[in-house]
């Protein structure tokens, strides 16, 4: 990861190229140095950091290095001290051939920013070589009739040296007969010519063997032998003579093998043998020469195939000689002329392994092109694809600079394969291609982002902790640990909620846990938040909305809220006998704490006193009668109802009703078996007392129970508080979840029941209240009241 003083540091390096590379291609000079050749390996050459005025040790700070043509290094550069050293002895010859000036150009380049300097190196000659000629023995055939003063041609030496170092004059040996000359070519070069200076005589010494000397200019001078072998023959008066004494050719360098190149031509005014003229090449043999001459008709034919780049000029003497042993020559100059056979070269200076995104142009390579051909086969172009954020930015003497064109995007693309090609001008067009590998560094610019912007997770209540609910997952398109994803709970919007106790997170996959088993009834939902954040500097994260469903589950039996049970005095329902079959005689009111299905109540008649008499409707738990009343019908009847919901499994509840059959609500209450079994035990008296006791209680309850009916009816219209001992509704409002508004299951609007029996005043006491409504025969112990503000102690609208 790379820090923001790293970036400005780059920001700065490449401002500092484009501006370095600006001022030289403005112009700059190389600097120069020079040495002899064959200087032992490891001798100093310069001091380059005090010579470009660099600081001690900015060499190896900026990674300095040695750039040159060729694979063949020359120099070792100590990046401490700034000393450029030979890496091996330098052959003048070897390396420049025999060109007059060796110089050796080698660049400078430094790093970090980019920086290159030019700089040549010129080797001066030594006397490292002797003169040496190519042939031992020469053989002249000079008739005894030439005269004194006459020039025969000899064979030079050659010597690699140049300057005063070369040959620079021929001597022969001690003789009465001949001296040597020595003349200059218009090259410079040296060529030995032999003078007669005594006439010959063959019967008096028909051979002669003189050794020839060439000496060079060294100090001390080197030199060379060749034996020179004089036949003299009989008089042949005149010499071979060449039409022209220079002959000048042009041939491409691809010309192929055998093909003519030139044809030469001499005669001779001697008739015989000694007007046949026959061919030869004067200078040098046929290894060290790439053509061939017919003896016979002059042409001169390719041998060897011919290389521009190596040597682009022959100049090939050629030699006439008759029958009689007289010669002429001439010259034939030959210029190798260049063809497009050589494809571009490339040097990869520098190569940057990765670039970071996000950076403008970054220098991503260095490097340098070459064509040993000329003219347009020598001159290049370089170019990349078209499609890529890359720029060749051409800097001096044919090197560029790769850069980047744009900031790059990692997520976009990581990878770019760079195909870098140079073609040459010539015809046919010539191409080399380097491919580069150029890969993008992330830098952490990409927040994490999650599948989705919120998640919904179901859970049934009463599930088990450590549950595993539902998973988060975010992504990262960053890479490495830019792209590590870490997933943590936020702190709730609301402080109440207890979110550390109800979930928990894995923080490397985003699982989610329930911590404790959870309660419909008493959570239904919550949300919350959670994070991604990813492990880049600085971390970039996002979040998502959780929310957890609690489901129901059915884990509450129905709860029955009238008639009351458990209660010390069980309510009991009045039931004329005059009521029609479909009389509503009461209905079963209950709840449960379940939702949905679960919640959904039936109701069924389990047990009764006189099966047939009564029914439950199944949805809305209202007990009817299901047949006329007849006088046969027992006054007393016990129902058993069963309350069950819908759940799986279905859970119930029983409720137990309690009918009493009366003839109007004038009709005395009949006492219920066990009273009149302990009546008829207690009191044996004869029934005409039991009759006048009867009626006396009668009346007395009567009056009695009128004064209790007013009282009543004055408390109840104040709106007293219910008495003690009273079987009532219990006070207050009932929970507006529990109200079914259908009338499948719970008390609907249009029954509200106050019962009223005491359980104190005996077995044959009862209170009647009178009903507000015209419907008298609901039960001696209820009430009906329509109006809206006692509706509403019952939590209806």
């Amino acid at each position: 990861m790379e820090t923001a003083p790293s970036k400005t540091l780059q920001k700065r390096q490449v401002i500092f190229l484009a501006v370095l590379l600006l001022l030289w291609e403005a112009g700059s000079e190389a600097i120069r140095y020079s040495m002899p050749e064959e200087t032992e390996s490891g001798s100093f050459v310069a001091n380059l950091s005090r010579d470009l005025g660099l600081r001690v040790g900015e060499l190896a700070a900026r990674g300095a290095r040695i750039h040159y043509k060729g694979n063949k290094q020359l120099f070792q550069l100590d990046k401490t001290t700034g000393n450029l050293l030979l890496y091996e002895k330098l052959d003048r010859e070897g390396l420049c051939g025999a060109t007059d000036t060796c110089i050796l150009h080698f660049q400078l380049l430094l790093e970090n920013p980019v920086q290159f300097f030019q700089a040549e190196l010129q080797l001066t000659d030594i006397n490292d070589h002797s003169p040496e000629f190519l042939e031992r023995e020469m053989l002249l055939k000079i008739p005894e009739n030439v005269h004194r003063g006459t020039v025969f041609s000899l064979k030079t030496a050659q010597d690699f040296d140049i300057g005063s170092n070369t040959i620079q004059n021929y001597t022969i040996s001690t003789n009465s007969h001949f001296h040597v000359v020595t003349h200059n070519r218009g090259d410079g070069r040296k060529y030995p010519e032999l003078v007669l200076e005594k006439a010959l005589d063959r019967e008096e010494q028909p051979e002669l063997r003189l050794t020839l000397t060439a000496l060079d200019g060294g100090a001390p001078p080197r030199s060379g032998t060749t034996t020179v072998r004089i036949e003299v023959v009989d008089i042949n008066d005149n010499a071979p003579e060449f039409l022209q004494s220079l002959y000048e050719v042009q041939i491409p360098e691809n010309s192929p093998l055998h093909s003519l190149v030139v044809v030469v031509s001499a005669r001779d005014l001697d008739a015989g043998t000694n007007g046949n003229v026959a061919y030869a090449l004067f200078q040098g043999d046929e290894v060290t020469q790439p053509f061939v001459i017919d003896k016979v008709t002059g042409e001169i034919r390719l041998k060897r195939a011919l290389d521009f780049e190596v040597t682009r000029y022959y100049n090939v003497e050629i030699a006439a000689t008759d029958g009689g042993g007289l010669s002429g020559k001439c010259t034939v100059a030959i210029e190798v002329m260049d063809v497009n056979d050589n494809a571009p070269e490339l040097t990869m200076s520098t190569l940057t392994s990765s670039t970071p995104e996000n950076f403008p142009e970054t220098v991503v390579a260095v490097f340098s092109v070459s064509d040993p051909d000329s003219g347009d086969n020598g001159r290049m172009v370089c170019a990349i694809q078209n499609d890529l954020p890359f720029l060749l930015k051409p800097t001096f003497k044919n090197f560029y600079t790769l850069v980047t064109e744009r900031p790059l995007d990692r997520e976009s693309k990581a990878e770019y394969n760079i195909t870098i090609t140079v073609t040459d001008m010539g015809t046919p067009r010539l191409k080399t291609q380097h491919s580069i590998t150029v890969l993008v560094s992330d830098v952490n610019d990409n927040a994490p982002a999650f599948t989705q912007a919120s998640y919904t997770l179901r859970v049934r209540e009463n599930n088990s902790p450590a549950l595993h609910i539902g998973t988060v997952s975010a992504t990262d398109t960053d890479a490495g640990a830019n792209a590590q994803v870490t997933y943590s709970l936020l702190p709730p919007a609301d402080p109440h909620v207890p979110l550390a106790s109800l979930v928990s997170i894995n923080a490397d996959n985003g699982h989610l846990f329930a911590l404790r088993s959870l309660d419909y009834e008493a959570l239904r939902a919550f949300e919350f938040r959670v994070g991604a954040a990813d492990r880049g500097s600085p971390p970039l994260s996002s979040q998502a909305l959780v929310r957890v469903l609690v489901e129901d589950d059915n884990d509450n039996a129905p709860f029955v809220l009238y008639p009351l049970q458990n209660t010390s005095a069980p309510c009991t329902e009045l039931l004329p006998r005059a009521a029609e079959p479909g009389y509503l005689v009461t209905k079963v009111v209950a709840v449960d704490g379940d939702a949905g299905q679960n919640a959904w109540l039936s109701y069924q008649l389990l047990k009764a006193t006189e099966p047939g008499l009564f029914g439950v409707w199944a949805h809305n738990g209202e007990v009817r009668t299901a047949r006329p009343l007849s006088e046969r019908d027992a006054a007393r009847h016990r129902l058993l109802v069963l309350v069950k919901d819908n759940g799986q499994p279905p859970l119930s509840a029983s409720v137990t009703l309690h009918v009493l059959l009366v003839d109007g609500f004038s009709q005395p209450h009949l006492p219920p078996p066990e009273a009149e079994a302990e009546a008829a035990a207690a009191a044996p008296a004869d029934a005409l007392t039991v009759y006048l006791v009867v009626a006396l209680a009668s009346v007395s309850s009567l009056f009695l129970f009128s004064v209790l009916v007013f009282v009543a009816v004055r408390l109840c219209g104040r709106g007293g508080a219910a008495r003690a001992g009273r079987c009532s509704v219990p006070e207050g409002p009932f929970p507006g979840h529990l109200v079914d508004v259908s009338g499948t299951g719970t008390l609907s609007h249009s029954y509200q029941y106050q019962v009223c029996l005491t359980g104190g005043s005996g077995l044959n006491e009862f209170k009647f209240l009178k009903p507000v409504l015209p419907n008298p025969t609901r039960g001696a112990c209820e009430e009906i009241e329509a109006n809206a503000t006692f509706r509403n102690s019952f939590g209806f609208n």
